[in-house]
Formats: structure tokens, C-alpha cells, sequence
């Protein structure tokens, strides 16, 4: 499936928009490093295609390198545990399949 660059772009933009609002409160220049976008699902499935087709809009859209990070296992619950630990300000979010709707119920 391919996607448009129209659709790209608006999805990068739907995506980055509360990091944005979240980061236009503070005075530094950012973003300062490379971005990161944790996929919980291996290369080649919908959430790491999904990710990468954004990753270069944003990319050129911030002047910013924008890496995907592939953290597979336990359904993605390890790369949602390592997106809400993270602290640098440059990880951007989760590409996940809907079974993280679920997960809380399943795991308790």
C-alpha cells in the first residue's frame, strides 16, 4: 500500500502536533538531536511501514534526522514501556497495531 505525499505530510503533522504545542512552552531551540519513533512490531509490518513513510517528511519538515527504532516483544508492550520511560524529549511516540487497547486488561 502506498501512501500519497499529501497524506504523509498529514499524518506526520496529526502525529507531531502535541510534541510541538508541548515544546512551543519552552524557550530552547528544538529539536536539538535526532528524533526517534518506537515501532513495537518487527520491519516490515504495518506500524514500522507506517512509521518510516512519516519519518522522512518530519525529517525535512524539522531539520532533523528521524530514526525508527524497531522494540519487538510481549505484543508491544516493551517499546510502550520504553516510550513512557523516556526522558530526552526527542523519542516522539508509539507505532503499534490496535492490540494495545487491550493490553492493561490482559496483563493484570
Amino acid at each position: 500500500m502506498t501512501y500519497s505525499p499529501v497524506r504523509r505530510t498529514l499524518t506526520a503533522l496529526m502525529l507531531l502536533a502535541p510534541v510541538l504545542a508541548a515544546q512551543a512552552q519552552t524557550p530552547a531551540a528544538w529539536p536539538s538531536k535526532p528524533l526517534r519513533i518506537i515501532v513495537g512490531f518487527p520491519g516490515g509490518s504495518t506500524p514500522d511501514l507506517t512509521a518510516r513513510a512519516i519519518a522522512e517528511p518530519l525529517s525535512k519538515a524539522l531539520g532533523q534526522p528521524v530514526i525508527v527504532e524497531n522494540k519487538v516483544g510481549a505484543g508491544g508492550n516493551i517499546a510502550a514501556d520504553m516510550v513512557a520511560k523516556a526522558t530526552d524529549g526527542h523519542t516522539l511516540g508509539l507505532m503499534i497495531n490496535g492490540n494495545m487497547t487491550i493490553a492493561k486488561i490482559l496483563n493484570t
